[in-house]
């Protein structure tokens, strides 16, 4: 028995069997019983560089000796967070992009809403406090990344959180056009887009869809907020998919990839057009800001790993992986208890369970993953019954045969 309470967890079922994972190298995780797994999910999405990185480590030592830590309020910096923040700037989707450090993906995701809200109020548009969201989507799990999910179960059971939140297919510019009509353009902040939604099963926009929708809220007035979470730094084969579609974001939001896991650390890239009321003129103060914005352990860590993905190619190697990956999923496709592949667009798919499966067990996603786990691959079940394979961008093409195979076992046991 354990006093740790785990995250998206039945504690009632899982304490006293937990998988206790003690180190990791490369692709792969080891239990206290040193059996070996490989990481078909890059943990929680972010492990971009893979697993035992001393190069990471011995740079976030290295800034611990020099300083841990120390707050940025007010005029206070570090030299890594202000040299991080300068880098990340370059790698903007939008030049001249500001950065606001975070601690994670949530911290972000709020970090946005309260920004673009206070945009315009600062611009003499107070009355643009909505919010349209997609369906399927995920924006982690503070108040106002819960409110803006597309996932319902993550909402029910809490009461009233953050209001004017209005949601829309994922994959229909028609009815974004329509909902914005509905509501009045005058009334709309911006939409909250993944460009490849993640935790809800892995679902490519359709062809053009991003643009349009860019566009569609442009000629609204609103923001056009790329929640980059997952796939920036490299999972879709760029830095981020809003430059590799070329979407000009208002706001970014980012994290997971920024440092591999290696520290906690998101953050917001902040487009000249929405700084500007801030960094121009008299500006104004912005009440907003965490503990740990711009810890300079953490931002050593993320220099280092951008290292590591600039040096070994990896925005290219991931693009590589998009054809590969599906390959060695293909197979999978002739299994009885699957309905079709998804994916497709970087380092991201979805093995999708089939309707007859799913309906005669809800939970078969479920004990496929941890059949799978049984195998020694770890897979995890997301949203719409699917198998989540979004490996290490170190993985081999060898190691993905690992990891069908992983998943077939997983499959073979519903």
């Amino acid at each position: 028995m354990s006093s740790f309470w785990h995250p998206f967890s039945n504690m009632a079922v899982v304490d006293g069997h937990e998988l206790i994972i003690e180190r990791g190298a490369g692709v792969y995780v080891y239990d206290v019983d040193g059996r070996q797994y490989l990481d078909g999910t890059a943990s929680l999405w972010y492990s971009n560089v893979g697993y035992g990185r001393r190069e990471i480590g011995e740079a976030m030592a290295a800034q611990s000796a020099k300083l841990a830590a120390f707050h940025t309020f007010g005029d206070y910096a570090n030299p890594a967070a202000l040299h991080l923040a300068d880098r990340l700037s370059s790698l903007a989707p939008v030049p001249g992009s500001k950065v606001f450090f975070t601690s994670g993906g949530s911290d972000s995701v709020d970090t946005a809403a309260k920004l673009a809200r206070r945009y315009f109020s600062e611009i003499g548009q107070p009355e643009r406090t909505v919010f349209i969201v997609r369906e399927w989507a995920y924006h982690g799990m503070h108040a106002y990344g819960t409110s803006l999910a597309g996932m319902k179960p993550n909402i029910e059971g809490h009461g009233p959180m953050v209001e004017d939140v209005v949601r829309v297919p994922y994959d229909s510019v028609d009815y974004l056009i329509d909902t914005i009509e509905l509501i009045g353009a005058e009334r709309v902040a911006g939409l909250y887009c993944e460009p490849v939604i993640g935790a809800g099963g892995v679902r490519p926009a359709p062809e053009g869809y991003l643009k349009q929708a860019r566009r569609v809220m442009e000629d609204a007035g609103g923001l056009f907020i790329a929640d980059e979470v997952i796939t920036g730094f490299g999972r879709v084969g760029d830095w981020f998919a809003s430059s590799r579609f070329s979407l000009e974001p208002d706001i970014v939001t980012f994290a997971k990839g920024v440092t591999s896991g290696y520290a906690p650390l998101g953050g917001v890239l902040v487009s000249p057009r929405v700084a500007e009321p801030f960094w121009t003129g008299e500006g104004a103060m912005w009440r907003h800001g965490y503990t740990y914005s711009g810890h300079p352990v953490a931002c050593a860590a993320a220099e280092v790993n951008l290292d590591i993905i600039q040096d070994e190619d990896l925005l290219v190697r991931a693009l590589e992986l998009e054809t590969e990956l599906m390959d060695a999923l293909a197979p999978l496709d002739d299994h009885p208890a699957v309905a079709y592949i998804r994916g497709g667009v970087g380092v991201m798919a979805a093995v999708q369970l089939a309707d007859s499966v799913l309906s005669d067990d809800p939970d078969a996603a479920g004990r496929a993953a941890m059949a799978a786990r049984d195998a020694g691959v770890i897979t995890r079940a997301i949203a719409g019954g699917g198998l989540q394979a979004s490996p290490p961008l170190t993985i081999t093409r060898e190691q993905l045969d690992e990891l069908a195979a992983g998943l077939r076992a997983g499959l073979d046991a519903v």
